[in-house]
């Protein structure tokens, strides 16, 4: 794996650049669609491909370990090979699910012990078992297992699971030199910045995690319920310390104005469920605002879907008509918000790698984001 900088933002943070992994060249800063379990939710591979066209993707280790299970995933060669993808993939190491299925799990110092979602049974993930299964799973880039703490939490708390997260990265460490890739390339790990929004903390965190001198990090325990102006400072500290010369991740984050904010402050990749979650649900994002596809407004309105907008669904399907889908539930809508959604996304992204070269960025992105804020 290599990540060269391009070019630099003389305003700001920003920089562009490529990070080269074993399936391709992911160009930075870069959002990856979010395929849980293995699908991007209604954008079939073909479509996700050609029309959505992202460098990279995600998948969830916890999710994918349950169904279709490790046996499935071998015998299909892997992750690509099962779903039929041959760009680079990341996955978390279901550190995540520590926090969002708080009732379903006990944590110790061995590791999490999970209690499915689907039956109730009983699995242990440690760090140990989260590097082997994504192993099986074959991600570019996998994840240390680490503990994302709620929002609030006490001082306490937040320090004893930040150090316990450093605790199972060095095991997630010791296990990747211990074991090979199975599918023959390389596998790359990135650790994870803790430390809630305590700024000692995530100061102590970020040190921690650049001194294991790993080929790229990432910034976590944020987006989960924070103000953003948080967040925002907590990516700072971190961005300060963590090194110049490897790819920054900030996990779980967010929405169009949060992205470009973030890549201000020097991340270089991001991953969110909001372009496809709340396409499903008729929000569309646009660059005149967010669009409510169910409002009554949109149900005699023949302009394009989206104007602005470079999918071919944009110019192709009308308002009015992507309102009546939704409105009779027909899939069809799923399908036309999720890729409008994520081209989106991923335009903005492309201009933003743009305007980073060209040096107007800082600039560009005070004059967008006021608009990108609004409801429409």
């Amino acid at each position: 794996m290599t990540f060269n900088v391009a070019a630099k933002d003389p305003h700001s943070r920003a920089r562009t650049g490529t990070l080269q992994t074993a399936h391709g060249v992911v160009r930075t800063p870069i959002f990856m669609p979010v395929g849980t379990q293995g699908s991007v939710k209604s954008v079939p591979q073909d479509v996700l491909a050609e029309v959505v066209d992202p460098d990279i993707i995600l998948g969830n280790t916890y999710h994918l370990y349950l169904r279709p299970g490790l046996d499935v995933l071998r015998k299909g060669g892997g992750l690509h090979g099962f779903m039929g993808w041959d760009r680079p993939i990341l996955t978390d190491s279901g550190g995540y699910q520590v926090y969002s299925l708080a009732e379903n799990r006990k944590i110790k110092e061995e590791g999490v012990t999970f209690r499915s979602h689907i039956d109730g049974s009983p699995h242990l993930f440690t760090p140990e078992r989260a590097v082997d299964i994504q192993r099986i799973i074959g991600a570019d880039i996998i994840m240390a297992f680490d503990e994302c703490p709620p929002y609030p939490c006490d001082f306490q708390y937040a320090r004893e699971s930040m150090e316990m997260t450093h605790r199972w990265l060095d095991r997630c460490i010791a296990q990747m030199a211990a074991t090979e890739p199975v599918y023959g390339y390389e596998q790359m790990l990135f650790p994870i910045v803790q430390g809630s929004t305590y700024p000692a903390l995530r100061e102590a965190s970020a040190h921690a995690i650049a001194e294991r001198g790993a080929a790229g990090n990432a910034i976590g325990g944020l987006s989960v319920g924070e103000p953003h102006e948080e967040m925002y400072a907590s990516v700072s500290l971190c961005t300060e310390i963590l090194p110049e010369d490897k790819p920054r991740y900030l996990m779980g984050v967010g929405t169009p104005a949060n992205l470009l904010e973030n890549i201000a402050l020097g991340v270089d990749m991001f991953d969110c469920v909001m372009p496809t979650r709340n396409a499903r649900n008729g929000m569309l994002f646009t660059r005149q605002g967010t669009m409510n596809m169910r409002n009554r407004k949109w149900e005699d309105d023949f302009s394009p879907l989206d104007p602005s907008g470079t999918a071919d669904v944009d110019q192709r399907y009308s308002k009015a008509y992507v309102r009546h889908l939704f409105r009779a539930s027909e899939i069809l809508a799923l399908q036309i918000a999720t890729v409008h959604n994520l081209v989106f996304y991923l335009d903005l992204m492309r201009e933003a790698r743009e305007r980073i070269a060209d040096g107007s960025f800082t600039a560009w992105k005070d004059s967008i984001i006021p608009t990108l804020e609004q409801r429409c």
